[in-house]
């Protein structure tokens, strides 16, 4: 049996294992296996590092992010600075199709709007951001939309499914309507089911991925 204290110890020690976080700038509340990340933080790619520590946990059901970001007055950058440098990260980026991203700069948060036919384009967009001086905050709008025509194949995502390591792919149901993944069962863990949506998504055609997938833990949480 696991408890929530147990979970608690286990998040904030995988915290104090990434090198760029300080483990006591960030608070851990843990219950049932939704953890709730609190705390300040003095960069945008410290926020993004504490939640994937989080998430690699095993236990970990669910990830509340409620980190802020306090930059010293040193670090703040005018949303003109932010907005150039975005752009010029997003046109370094070879997998991000920059010409059909746009993007809204607010108070050192970022909105990304646009159309692209890949989801990978999507968040490579976003992952160009993180490490950007004076950032708070990423808001991705941006939709995808595929170039390919031909209707889903259910069999092709199952098998793709099948071929991963970490995931028993016969606790998953797969349904396809026109251009949407929709996926049902259970996965053991939070790992798995952002793999599984990974999977869905790398599917040519598909517009949206519904992910309902349920974290089923052989054991328990208790008090």
């Amino acid at each position: 049996m696991k408890s929530n204290e147990q979970l608690q110890k286990d998040v904030m020690d995988a915290l104090k294992w990434e090198p760029q976080l300080h483990a006591a700038e960030i608070g851990v509340i843990v219950h049932d296996g939704i953890v709730t990340l609190t705390g300040t933080v003095n960069a945008y790619n410290k926020k993004i590092a504490a939640e994937a520590a989080a998430k690699e946990v095993a236990g970990v059901k669910a990830v509340v992010e409620k980190i802020d970001i306090n930059y010293p007055y040193s670090a703040i950058k005018p949303d003109e600075e932010i907005a150039a440098n975005v752009l010029k990260s997003l046109q370094n980026h070879w997998n991000v199709p920059d010409d059909k991203i746009t993007i809204e700069v607010d108070d050192a948060w970022i909105t990304l709007n646009g159309e692209v036919n890949w989801n990978y384009q999507k968040e490579a967009a976003k992952h160009a951001i993180e490490n950007i001086p004076g950032v708070k905050g990423v808001f991705n709008h941006i939709t995808i939309k595929s170039a390919h025509k031909s209707e889903l194949e259910k069999k092709v995502i199952e098998n793709a499914l099948h071929r991963h390591w970490a995931i028993n792919a016969d606790d998953i149901r797969v349904m396809v309507q026109n251009n949407k993944v929709i996926l049902n069962g259970t996965v053991t863990s939070l790992y798995q089911k952002e793999e599984a949506e990974k999977i869905a998504w790398k599917t040519p055609g598909v517009w949206f991925v519904d992910n309902n997938l349920v974290i089923d833990y052989k054991y328990d949480f208790v008090e």
